[in-house]
Order: C-alpha cells, then structure tokens, then sequence
C-alpha cells in the first residue's frame, strides 16, 4: 500500500497542566489550513468543557481507535487524531490503523463554554503522559480546553519542540472519503436509553473476532440474532465497539444508525450520546474489510463533469457544520445530483465528512491534494486504460455492453432501474456490494462521453482488446 511522510509539528506536548487557577486541558495543534490559509499552529478555541469526564472519556475512545489495529492486531497503528473546527463546534476523529473503524466526536456548543470557536483542521498531538492524565479526570474537576497555542507560546518558542515523522497510508484517506459516502446512506434505525444502553454494549465480546451479526429493535433494547432478518441491523465485528466502554457511565442514549435495506453484512455506525456531545463509531462490513476498498465514491469520480464542479463548489465551502445540497445547487448553478458528485470527489481529498445524527455533510480541510485518492485507485485506473484502448463495444439498445480484456469478454448490462451488472468475478462475488466493477465503470465513461471507441464486431481477428494494465481491479 502507497504511503507518504508526513510531519507533525508542535510547540510542546499536549498535556493536562495544574495551575492557580485549576486543571487546563491544552492539545498542541500541527500545521492545519483555516480560512486565512496554511498555519503552522492554529487555534481554534480556549474556554472551558461544561463537563470534563465524559469529554476525558471520549477524547480517550478517538485516541483508543487511532492507536488500534482490529484486524491483524498484532501491527502497531498511531496517528494523531484530526480536529475541525466548525465556528459552533470542534470535531475529533480517527481512523483504525486497519481503517475498519471510524471513531468521531462532535463538541457541540452546549459542551464547550468559553470564546469564539474558530474554523479550520489540523492534527492534535496526543502522548502516553496525556492519556494518562485524561484517565485521572473526575466529574467534580473543573477543566479548561485550549486547543492551539496562544500568542505568548508562539513567541517562546523558536520552532517545534515536538515533531513527528509518521506514514500516511493512502487507505486512511480513502476511508475517509468512503466513509462519507457509506453514512450518507444511513438512517436512524434504534435509540435506547442509558440503562438500556449500558447493558447492550457490556454484552458484547470485548475480545477476539466475534464475526459479522444482527441486532433487531425490540422494544427499547437491541436482540442480537445470526441472520438479517427484517427490520435487523448489522454488527460486523461487535468486539471493534469496545472503545465505547470508556463513555459507558456518561452515556444518555445508543443511536444506532444503517442501511434500510440489504441483506449481507453492511456497515453501520453507533452513537453514544454524550452531555453535549455525541461519540460516533462507524464500523466496516467485515473486521477484516477496510473503509478504503468499499468503490463507494468511484461512480462520482467517473463522471466528466465531477472535477470541474468540485472545483467550483470547493470554492463556496467554509467549514460549515452542515452543508445543504440544496444552497450548494443555488448557488453554484449546479443540479443537486452534480453537486452531491463534487462532494464526493472532495471527500477523495478529505473536504467532506458526513453527520449521521444531522444527516449532512460538513467541511474539513485534510492536508491531501484533490485527486491523489482517484490516482491511486485501482479499479478508476483500470477502467480508465480499458476505456483508452478501446475495450468497450455498446450493443444494439445500448442495454448491454461487451468489454473486451485480452482474451475474454465480460458483458456488462443495465436494467430497468438503471442498475449495472456484470459477468466477471468481481461481480459475482460482490453483487455490486462493494461498488461497481472496472468493466462496468469503463461502460458508464463511455456512455457519458457519447462516443465508443474502437466500436468492431466482439468475436474475430477485428476484436477489441483490452491492456494488460486493466487486470487486477475488479475483473
């Protein structure tokens, strides 16, 4: 997997520190982007947490899955955590090291009591000492939040005092755009109260591989069940949750949110929520499937028009907590379907992330360039080759196409409804679970562009053949 350096700079450590006038809570920020452009350290807020343990606890539980590895536990896994501020908000996720899970906390402004709350992202530094000390935080503790350095510390030091030299996997930043496009279709499907709550999640295994489940509403709790019966929830992976145990005694309500329909293993996200705050777990269909190779973004990137629009309405975003497709489409000109495929290609860059409690979308500003996830994606790349060498032939109607790759063919039809299908492995194994295979994504290009080239008869020596190039990505 391609990865790339990156460097965290910070002032000084992120640290709980004991002062005259109470505990102070201070994350040191690395470079970040705001509204001003590139800063090598900004802040973001300074006041207080209205209630210091349940936020200690959730800090802790984003920390918790940036540090883990679910699958294949054994490899280490740590990356500082991303923060966005949103002007009535500051939001923390992380990624598992094995990209399977997604943990986020929103701080909403109830939650938060102190000044302006600005707009950017960054990565805050978190250590061994600050865990530690976010562990030792009690309910009667009074707790001041700064996140960014002050003017002072800015001018007592001459350059970072702390800097990290981590690799970026480029799987963390597909997830992240996977991730926004997976939640976008879910829906609220359970809350149960805190006691409720409370005993579902003690229920569950805290070790192991519990494999992939079900839960069906019943009343005001969860019954887990071994198929997906109607009306049922999927629990791919029950032990990666484990990180809510840490805000268990805090929790006033689990939101559990899904697909409506489907009955394979999905992905699905669980919400403690929290005074004035909520925690979010997404989990992956399967511990052992990744964010990053769900293709839930490649029909978006596949379209002509989608990096052009991106650009345009990239320009219109400002840290928003919550994008409305509608504004977008009003004032970009654009159709809310094209605006919706420009989000998408900005969440490749890490621009967009999705809220399932106020199902929208929100802006960040991850230090990636536009198009590298689309780059590296190997599915986009091998349509791409077929549709350059001539691979694609559409038939009669335009219903079905003929792909032609070395010395096979594969045919890719659409129904009714406008739904692809295919004959090739990936298809048959997938069922469209996991995105649109290469052939069928060369099809979509070369219906939208309006021409077909290298169009010939599919059987003979004036076949169309594909390039080696194109093997690989979902044949």
């Amino acid at each position: 997997m391609t990865q790339s350096a990156h460097a965290y700079a910070y002032l000084r450590p992120s640290a709980v520190l004991d002062g005259a006038d109470g505990r102070s809570l201070d994350l040191a920020t690395s470079g970040g982007a705001t509204p001003l452009g590139a800063a090598a350290n900004p802040r973001f807020f300074a006041g207080f947490l209205a209630d210091p343990a349940p936020a200690a606890a959730a800090l802790l539980a984003v920390a918790d899955v940036a540090a883990a590895r679910y699958y294949q536990p054994q490899l280490r896994a740590s990356l500082d955590p991303v923060v966005t501020a949103n002007g009535d908000r500051l939001r923390f996720e992380s990624f598992s090291g094995c990209c399977g899970v997604y943990a986020r906390l929103d701080v909403l402004r109830a939650g938060l009591d102190g000044d302006e709350i600005g707009h950017g992202t960054t990565n805050v530094d978190v250590n061994n000492p600050l865990r530690e000390a976010l562990g030792r935080i009690g309910p009667a503790d009074p707790l001041h939040l700064a996140v960014g350095p002050d003017a002072l510390e800015v001018t007592t030091f001459d350059g970072p005092l702390v800097e990290k030299k981590v690799p970026l996997p480029e799987r963390w930043l597909r997830g992240f755009a996977e991730t926004q496009v997976i939640a976008a279709g879910f829906e609220l499907r359970a809350e149960l109260p805190a006691a409720e709550a409370v005993r579902f999640l003690r229920s569950l295994p805290r070790g192991g591989r519990g494999g992939v489940g079900w839960v069906v509403p019943a009343g005001r709790t969860l019954r887990p069940t071994t198929r997906p019966l109607p009306g049922a929830v999927c629990l791919p992976g029950p032990e990666r949750l484990v990180a809510l145990q840490r805000v268990l005694r805090h929790a006033l309500a689990l939101r559990v949110y899904g697909p409506v329909a489907g009955g394979g293993p999905t992905a699905s996200a669980w919400e403690a929520v929290l005074p004035g705050m909520r925690l979010t777990l997404t989990l992956s269909p399967d511990a052992s499937r990744g964010f990053s190779g769900e293709g839930g973004v490649l029909d978006a990137l596949a379209t002509g028009t989608a990096e052009q629009d991106a650009d345009l309405v990239s320009a219109l975003l400002a840290w928003e907590p919550r994008i409305e497709t509608g504004d977008l489409a009003a004032q970009s000109g654009l159709s809310p379907a094209r605006v919706r495929a420009a989000l998408t290609r900005l969440g490749t860059a890490g621009q967009i992330g999705y809220d399932t409690a106020e199902a929208a979308y929100f802006h960040r500003q991850l230090p990636y360039a536009a198009g590298r996830a689309e780059a590296a994606n190997p599915r986009l790349r091998a349509a791409r080759a077929l549709v350059e060498a001539g691979a694609v032939r559409l038939e009669d109607g335009g219903a079905t196409a003929v792909v032609t790759v070395d010395d096979h063919i594969q045919r890719v039809r659409t129904d009714e409804a406008g739904r692809l299908s295919c004959t090739c492995l990936w298809w048959g194994k997938y069922r469209g679970g996991r995105g649109p295979c290469k052939h069928a994504l060369a099809v979509g290009m070369v219906r939208e562009s309006g021409t077909e080239p290298g169009a010939g008869p599919v059987n003979g020596t004036e076949s169309v053949r594909g390039t080696e190039s194109a093997k690989g990505a979902g044949a």
